[in-house]
């Protein structure tokens, strides 16, 4: 027992060093995220750091194609299984997406934290698919413009 404690606690505590903790986004921004963003059946989202799949499910339920990436295993596994139900439209990768080049999507929707936006927003300047939409939650990208925002939600976009 106080191995999968400790196994536990190390999934959780790593991912530190790359991102931010888990916190499960609520139901309103989610909303809030796919009004801005404003997707149409079958566009493509991406959602960097995926946690427990609620976004990709949320998508997917709207007739959108969802990419994941969770770097934490434990979240990996108890969204992979949750999006089960939805595996035509949703897929979830266990890596770090900033050693990636992200595939091509209509839209982008992340929860990260205020020190890494400024790092964010230069690997979307390289992006090789253009244009896509961002939605952040909570944080926004230093010097670039907001183009909405809806319950704490901003959205950018890249050309």
């Amino acid at each position: 027992m106080i191995y999968l404690i400790l196994i536990l606690i190390f999934c959780f505590s790593f991912v530190l060093l790359f991102g931010p903790p888990y916190l499960p986004t609520m139901n309103k921004q989610i909303d809030s995220a796919f009004d801005i963003l404003e997707l149409k059946k079958g566009d493509t989202l991406i959602e960097l750091g995926s946690g427990d799949g609620k976004i990709l499910i949320s998508a997917a339920r709207k007739g959108y194609k969802a990419i994941g990436y969770e770097l934490n295993p434990v979240l990996f596994l108890l969204s992979t299984i949750r999006a089960f139900p939805y595996r035509k439209n949703i897929k979830i990768y266990c890596r770090n997406f900033w050693n990636i080049e992200l595939p091509q999507a209509d839209a982008i929707y992340t929860f990260l934290l205020k020190r890494q936006m400024e790092r964010l927003d230069n690997k979307l300047k390289k992006y090789i698919f253009k244009p896509v939409k961002l939605a952040s939650f909570a944080f926004k990208i230093p010097n670039k413009k907001i183009l909405k925002q809806k319950n704490g939600v901003f959205l950018y976009k890249y050309n």
